[in-house]
Parts: structure tokens; C-alpha cells; sequence
């Protein structure tokens, strides 16, 4: 009987955490899917020029490829293909997963955020980007960062 209460609870408590109505700007589900390179990165071709993208939690990048169960590899295959500003080998670290939105795309009915923070040497102020793993949107570079060669 503790176990159906406290189930209960905690389904109530997740369901009350998410709102009903997606704050997220920039998904687009007709986005072309994703492709690998030969280095297993995703190709990016774009770059954005909007200063919110992917660093603001309503416009992060958009990495569904397939199905969310392959959430690390697809962020390793995007943030692996980037560079710092001037063609810096960046590392990055996972901080958190934050923002919870309504989903679709999820076995909970709910997606959430990974924010990463990246790194490279000679860099005066590291940068967090925000990632999505359940929604579609077009692939790009975001503002400060370069693609690796």
C-alpha cells in the first residue's frame, strides 16, 4: 500500500512540474534529419545568427536523431563536431538536465533539457548550451563557435 502512495505522489508532483503549454521557439518537425559524417559527428552546414540559440533554454539545439534512447551519443555526435572560436578543441561536461516541457516523443509525456558547458584553451568566460534531445529543429553551429576541421 506505501508503494501505490507514494507512486501516486510522485506521479502527481512530476505531472504538476510540467506545464501543459511548451515554451521551446525554434522546433521544427519538417527539420531534415540528421546526418553522420565519416568521423561519426553530425554535418552541420548552417550557422546561426541568432545570439539565443542554444545558449537561452526556449531556443536550444534540437539534436533528435531516431529515438531518445540514443540521448549521449547523439549530444557527443553534436558537440563533437565543434570548435571554439577559432578552431579550438573544446571539451565539455554535462551540469544539469533542467526545464521540463510537454513531449510527445517521450515515453513520459515530458521532455527535459541537458545543459553542457563548453571549454578551450585561452577561453575568458566558459558558455553552457542547452540541449534537446526529443524535438526536431535545424542542425547549426551557434553564435561564437566554429566547426571542427
Amino acid at each position: 500500500m506505501k508503494k501505490i502512495a507514494l507512486f501516486i505522489i510522485l506521479l502527481i508532483t512530476a505531472t504538476s512540474c510540467v506545464s501543459t503549454k511548451s515554451t521551446l521557439k525554434n522546433v521544427d518537425d519538417n527539420a531534415p534529419n540528421l546526418t553522420l559524417s565519416k568521423d561519426n559527428t553530425f554535418i552541420i552546414t548552417e550557422y546561426s545568427k541568432d545570439k539565443k540559440y542554444g545558449y537561452d533554454k526556449d531556443y536550444p539545439v534540437n539534436i533528435f536523431y531516431r529515438t531518445s534512447k540514443d540521448e549521449v551519443i547523439n549530444q557527443q555526435r553534436f558537440l563533437n563536431a565543434l570548435a571554439g572560436p577559432n578552431g579550438e578543441k573544446i571539451t565539455y561536461t554535462k551540469l544539469e538536465s533542467c526545464c521540463p516541457f510537454p513531449s510527445k516523443r517521450s515515453d513520459m509525456g515530458a521532455g527535459f533539457l541537458d545543459v553542457y558547458e563548453l571549454k578551450w584553451e585561452g577561453q575568458k568566460k566558459t558558455i553552457n548550451l542547452y540541449l534537446n534531445i526529443y524535438e526536431k529543429g535545424v542542425l547549426m553551429v551557434p553564435l561564437g563557435l566554429t566547426l571542427k576541421k
